[in-house]
Parts: C-alpha cells; sequence; structure tokens
C-alpha cells in the first residue's frame, strides 16, 4: 500500500528527477515518432516465494482493561513522539495502543510511559518529508523534534521498504554526508491478509495466460503491483516495465493518476462504464512498432476502500489474487530513524511493545477489536467503526453471480513478530519480502530505479531488530507451524522455470542459482501454499531415459528447496513426463530449449 513519488516539496532526489523529466520531454518526440528505437524488453521473471507457514499465534494472556477515549494527562509532559502512516486496518494493533491518534487515560503507551501521537497521512511523499524533516530538527540539535511536520517515524508496507528506504537513502546522503543518518524497518505490527488485490475478470483466474496483453491501473512499486508482478511472474507471464508502451505479448501497467491507490480503482470504472481509453505506444520485443494503440483499463491493482468501491460500481469483475494467498507479502512495519532510535531506545522498545501487547489482546478479546475499530475510526477520520470492524476480518459478496473478497488484515503479537522475522523458527520471512522486491526495482526498473536512485539498500543496513529483540517482559508463545496434511485442490499459480541442467544431467548447473533463489522467495510470500513440480524434457532420446530424468530434475528442485527449509510435507507432487508434452517445436534447438523446463504449481 503506497503512493511513490508524489512531490509536493523538492529535495535534491525531486529537482534531479525533474530534471531527468525535462530532458526526457525533449526525446519524447524523437522517441514517440521513430520506430524501431529499442525500449525495455517486457520481462519474465521468477516471483516471490511462497512460505507455508502462516504467521498468526495467539498468546494466552489475562485481558487488560481497554483504553478510554480520555487523553492521558500522565504522559503528557513527556516528550511528545510522532509516527505518520497510511489509512489501513494493518495498524489497528498499535492504535488502539495509543487510544486513537493520540495517547488516552488507560492505554498501554501510557502504562509504558510514551506520549505518542500517530498522524495519518495518505501520500508516500509527504510521509518523506514528514521523516526528513525530523531529521533536520536532530541535526540541528533538537533531542526530540518537535514540529508538528516532523516524524520520527512512518507505518507502511514493508514491501514498499525497498523503495522508501533506498531512495530516501539517497537523499540523506546527499544532504548530510554518506551513512550519517539512516531510516530502518524496526518491527512488523500487523500484516495485510486479503485486503490489497489485484481485480479483473473472472478468466484471470481460470486462465492466468488469458491476462496476456492486458491494462491494470497500478501506483507503480507499491504493495498492490508487487501482488500483480508476483501472480505474474508465478504463472510465466511477461510484465511490461516501460508505463508508456504497450506490449500485447505482456501485461502492461498503467500508472495510476497521482499513485492514489483509489485513483486506480476509478480509472477501471471509468473505463469499463464510459470507454475512456489510455494512448499508448505499441512495442514488439523491445522495439517500437511506430503505431499507437488505445487501450481500455482492463484491471487495477488497489486496496481497501479501493476494492469496495469497484465491486459496487462494476459487475463481472473479482479479485484475482492477493494478500491472503502472498500471505507473508505485505507486513505493517515501523521505519524510523536509526540515529534517534539509538539514543533512545527505550522509547522505540515500548512503542513496540505496547502494540504487540495490544494486538495480542485483539485476539483473545472481542471488546478489543471493537475498541480498535473505534480508534482506527477516530485517527484515520475516515468511515465508521462499524466499516472498520468489518473490513478487518474481511467480507465476501456476490454480484451477478460472482463472488468477491473484500478487506482482511492481521495484528502482530509478539510471536508473531519474532516469527516473520525468523527469530524463533529459523525462516526469515521478511528477509526472504525484502530482496525479492529488491530484484524487481532493478529488474523491472520503474521510474527509472537505477539511474535515480542507484542501488537497494541491503536488508541487513536497512532493518534493525535490536528493539524487537530487547523486548524482554512480554508474554509470548512458540512459533506457530503450518500444516500441510490436508490436500490441496485448487490452483492459485502454475508457471514454468527453465532451470539450466547439464547434457543429460540431473544436476543444476550454476547459472541458475539465482531463479532457484525466487522460487524460494515466492514459496516464503505465499507459505499456506503447497505445490506440484514436474519436469520435462526435449525429444531427444526415448521415454526410458526421458521420464526418470525428468523426475530427477524436479527431485533436484525439491531437494533443494528442502535444504533452504520448506519441509517435505509443502510438496504434494513431484514427477517427470519426458517428452511427453512439449510447449514448442522439438525440430528446432530453440524449441527444445523451451520444451526443457519444470513446471510448478501452487495450490491452495
Amino acid at each position: 500500500m503506497g503512493k511513490i513519488l508524489r512531490t509536493t516539496k523538492l529535495t535534491t532526489l525531486s529537482e534531479f528527477l525533474i530534471v531527468v523529466i525535462g530532458i526526457g520531454g525533449i526525446l519524447g518526440g524523437i522517441y514517440f515518432l521513430s520506430p524501431g528505437i529499442k525500449t525495455a524488453v517486457s520481462k519474465q521473471l521468477n516471483g516471490i516465494e511462497l512460505n507455508s507457514s502462516d504467521v498468526n499465534n495467539v498468546t494466552n494472556a489475562e485481558k487488560i482493561a481497554v483504553p478510554t477515549k480520555d487523553l492521558s494527562t500522565e504522559v503528557a509532559s513527556k516528550p511528545l513522539v510522532r509516527i505518520a502512516g497510511y489509512a489501513w486496518n494493518a495498524t489497528s494493533g498499535i492504535i488502539v495502543a495509543n487510544g486513537g491518534p493520540k495517547t488516552t487515560q488507560g492505554s498501554l503507551m501510557e502504562k509504558n510511559g510514551v506520549n505518542l501521537e500517530i498522524i495519518r497521512q495518505d501520500w508516500l511523499t509527504e510521509l518523506r518529508n514528514m521523516q526528513m524533516k525530523f531529521i533536520d530538527e536532530f541535526d540541528k540539535g533538537e533531542a526530540i523534534p518537535s514540529s508538528d511536520k516532523s516524524a520520527f517515524g512512518i507505518l507502511i508496507m514493508g514491501d514498499g521498504a525497498p523503495f522508501y528506504i533506498s531512495s530516501a537513502q539517497k537523499s540523506l546522503d546527499e544532504k548530510y554526508g554518506k551513512d550519517k543518518y539512516h531510516l530502518q524497518v524496526m518491527g512488523a505490527i500487523g500484516m495485510s491478509y486479503g485486503e490489497d488485490k489485484l481485480i479483473g475478470p473472472p478468466n484471470w483466474k481460470s486462465d492466468p495466460k488469458s491476462m496476456k496483453g492486458a491494462l491494470i491501473s497500478a501506483v507503480l512499486g507499491d504493495g498492490d503491483w508487487v501482488t500483480t508482478v508476483n501472480y505474474c511472474f508465478a504463472n510465466g507471464l511477461k510484465v511490461n516495465p516501460d508505463p508508456s508502451t504497450y506490449d500485447p505479448e505482456a501485461v502492461n501497467i498503467y500508472p495510476s493518476e497521482n499513485d492514489d491507490y483509489m485513483k486506480s480503482a476509478e480509472e477501471l470504472i471509468k473505463s469499463q462504464t464510459t470507454g475512456w481509453t489510455v494512448t499508448l505506444k505499441e512495442v514488439n520485443n523491445g522495439k517500437l512498432t511506430g503505431k499507437t494503440v488505445n487501450h481500455k483499463i482492463d484491471g487495477c491493482a488497489t486496496w481497501t476502500p479501493g476494492d469496495k468501491t469497484v465491486f459496487d460500481k462494476l459487475s463481472g469483475f473479482v479479485d484475482i489474487v492477493s494478500t491472503k494467498e502472498f500471505n507473508n507479502q505485505m507486513p505493517a512495519v515501523l521505519i524510523g530513524v536509526k540515529e534517534w532510535a539509538t539514543k533512545n531506545p527505550e522509547i522505540v522498545t515500548n512503542i513496540l511493545k505496547s502494540a504487540l501487547t495490544a494486538s495480542n489482546q485483539m485476539k483473545n478479546y472481542e471488546d478489543w477489536k471493537v475498541r480498535a475499530s473505534e480508534a482506527v475510526a477516530d485517527t484515520y477520520k475516515m468511515e465508521t467503526p462499524e466499516y472498520w470492524y468489518k473490513m478487518f476480518k474481511g467480507e465476501q459478496g456476490t454480484k451477478g453471480g460472482l463472488t468477491y473478497n473484500m478487506g482482511g488484515s492481521k495484528v502482530f503479537n509478539y510471536a508473531d513478530g519474532m516469527q516473520y522475522f525468523g527469530m524463533s523458527d529459523g525462516v526469515n520471512r521478511y528477509k526472504s519480502v525484502y530482496n525479492q522486491v529488491g530484484s524487481y526495482l532493478t529488474e523491472l526498473n520503474p521510474f527509472g530505479f537505477n539511474e535515480n536512485v542507484g542501488k537497494v539498500v541491503p536488508y541487513e543496513e536497512a532493518v534493525n531488530l535490536f528493539f524487537l529483540k530487547n523486548i524482554n517482559d512480554i508474554e509470548s508463545t512458540s512459533a506457530d507451524k503450518a500444516d500441510y496434511s490436508a490436500q490441496a485442490t485448487e490452483v492459485m499459480a502454475s508457471g514454468e522455470w527453465r532451470i539450466n541442467f547439464a547434457s543429460g544431467s540431473a544436476n543444476v548447473q550454476g547459472n541458475s542459482t539465482k531463479d532457484l533463489e525466487k522460487i524460494y522467495n515466492l514459496l516464503i510470500q505465499a507459505e499456506n501454499s503447497k505445490l506440484t513440480i514436474v519436469g520435462h524434457t526435449d525429444n531427444v532420446g526415448g521415454d526410458a531415459a526421458n521420464v526418470p530424468l525428468s523426475k530427477n530434475r524436479a527431485q533436484a528442485i525439491v531437494t533443494y528447496l528442502k535444504n533452504k527449509g520448506i519441509p517435505e510435507s509443502r510438496f504434494q507432487l513431484v514427477d517427470g513426463k519426458g517428452a511427453m508434452d512439449p510447449v514448442a517445436d522439438n525440430a528446432t534447438e530453440a524449441g527444445k530449449a523451451k520444451n526443457r523446463r519444470v513446471v510448478i504449481t501452487f495450490l491452495k
């Protein structure tokens, strides 16, 4: 969930981008009028891993009285700390821990000595400006920056953190000198669990290949875009990385107006109800054809209330895939200023402790869920408590004979936080998410990421778990383990990976390690899925050799994934079909290469 590069104040990076856009405008006419000029080639990548365990622990705990709505006088004299963030239900735990936008009497923040203000801000650029203002005041000597335009921390989607942290780090290095200040993920307090989704016609779900040539409205670089890209790559579909062009052989992304997720929904509605189209330059294998295409918006990537808006206005659309399938993809993370946090570890630790404790109360007691919905409505100044209560759980609707899903979020208790970062069961789910999205940024290059930002800040520098580990007096429980004993029957995605093997051998060649790592990352992100792995060969040799060879190649991938920690019980079928199901002509070397493949199907 996020808005990328919505500029209202100029920074060094913003000025640089304006120069780039200006030059782009001059070159645009040449680019548009000159067929055959090389442009970005549509990419078919391997998607994020789908991990099999659902992070959703419930720790038995005595009931704590819900916070009042009266402002706290006990912490009023303490320094005021500000956190700003998006309006979404995954942050319910920290909001109810505070009693609302400001710390209230009887709240857990008050109990833990924290005077906190939570500010709704839906524009990523403004969130960035608030953190930059905080750093500026801190750099000038303010121990606790006090401007109402500054914020120590922000709450955004964790899959948006690679872009946010990396782009902000470039600006910080330019302004203050290299590595003087840093932004870091300091913990996760919740998770999108269905709320963020790709919406389209139902055939995209039954036949993902029918998405070829589709135009989808989305905020480039945000979590819903990631969900869409994941679905495409898991199903072997190419994604066109250039939003100014149209590739009929790929899935195309249209950047929503003002980088607004609600506009994503509105653009789909407008296109479907009025016939509104987008004019794009046609491209074939990375080359402009000289033709233009006027194309409708076929689907959108959005979140609540965008999804409800679409389903209220349109018939014939359903949720194709969401963060319920990619259940580890989108945590609600706290990103804070490292240098200030290091000087104030007790405050940061107690903010996390309060949020995780309140979340566990929500998991155990209904009146905490009700109070959370009231606090969320008060903080966001949007919709009613009843709306947020229903959307937290998620709702299902039916229209024109089609069933669709809306909403769906989770909050994290301490056991969830420890498990998500791999500190209780050894599987670092967030590291897989962070690294996979980082690869999308460099390979798909949205907004000229490689040219304008340069690189993704490494996970080890971008994530600081000291403050989470520093919580030592909170109730916990052992990590929940996924149960794969039941037969999975519904296909979530099915894609072909061309893993390279030595000729006539089941030994994976070194140049395929990166692809295998991406498959693993997809498995981590969709942790509730099971999978089938089926190997295929070209027609060189007979069935007596090819069938066992293809099965051995499938087993080689299983062995790699098991060595990475994926349990045996996740593999519902491992098989080989030799040369029986070719997808290309074996009469050519190119065709044979396409037939030497492994098909991986994710089941739920």
